[in-house]
């Protein structure tokens, strides 16, 4: 485990080397994640691609430095255009897959559309483009179980700034000038190739989200809906999220002038 400093802000990151010969694949986390929340995902990709691995908690999160104030609507698109190509320019990254989920799956989205130079694909699990009912429903219902219950105890587990890494998502996605949130420039502007990956009991988004992305975007797609499988798709569905990785890394190098 080592760190990175951002603009001031000291930022959790773990790096599990590769083949530098791959693209680094880069995970980004939900919206109540951290690099310890992989849990052994990250090690797993790594054995079955051979790919180098970068992985980090952003502001809030996991053992990263707390955050300044409030998040504002528009938290995701400055993680995606100020945060994350700072962090890549600092770890020497200069060609990544990316690997999201939910929050993570749509700064994913939003940096691929404005940097297809250097991401060469994007695996989006339960990406998020617009606000639904059955988010901000969801959302609430989880509010109430970290008020009243020992989640916050368990989450604090992960989170070195617990009220930060939980409130600072939840508030934000209930603030009623949220509501009209929507990815739908970045989608129609996606022209790298994606894999849009959503289970069919996702309880925080419905497949109005992946189809939206798959209708606008100028890439490749591939859309892939999971059964028995909920918010989760890489624990509900970890083997079959793992061979789109692999596969999508195996494309990316058949692509590279020169290779066999």
């Amino acid at each position: 485990m080592s760190y990175l400093s951002i603009d001031g802000c000291r930022l959790e990151v773990r790096t599990i080397p590769g083949d530098p010969a791959k693209p680094w694949l880069v995970l980004l986390h939900e919206g109540l994640g951290s690099v310890s929340l992989w849990r052994d995902f990250p090690d797993k990709l790594a054995r079955r691609t051979g790919a180098p691995v970068l992985l980090y908690s952003r502001r809030g999160y996991g053992k990263s430095d707390s955050l300044d104030g409030p998040r504002d609507i528009d938290f995701m698109h400055r993680e995606a255009h100020e945060v994350l190509p700072e962090l890549l320019d600092q770890a020497g990254i200069e060609r990544a897959v990316l690997v999201g989920h939910s929050d993570g799956a749509s700064i994913a989205l939003i940096h691929a559309a404005s940097n297809p130079g250097r991401i060469a694909g994007a695996i989006l699990m339960a990406p998020h483009v617009l606000v639904e009912p059955i988010s901000t429903e969801s959302i609430r219902a989880i509010k109430t179980v970290y008020e009243t219950t020992d989640l916050r105890a368990r989450l604090s587990r992960h989170h070195a700034h617990v009220d930060d890494a939980f409130l600072g998502w939840a508030n934000i996605w209930l603030d009623p000038r949220f509501a009209d949130w929507s990815l739908a420039e970045e989608c129609a502007h996606l022209e790298v190739p994606i894999v849009l990956i959503q289970g069919e009991n996702d309880e925080y988004g419905t497949l109005a989200q992946i189809d939206t992305i798959a209708a606008a975007s100028r890439g490749p797609v591939t859309r892939v809906v999971l059964p028995d499988c909920g918010h989760a798709p890489h624990r509900d569905a970890e083997d079959e999220v793992a061979g789109h990785v692999a596969r999508m890394v195996e494309a990316v190098i058949s692509r590279i002038p020169g290779s066999s």
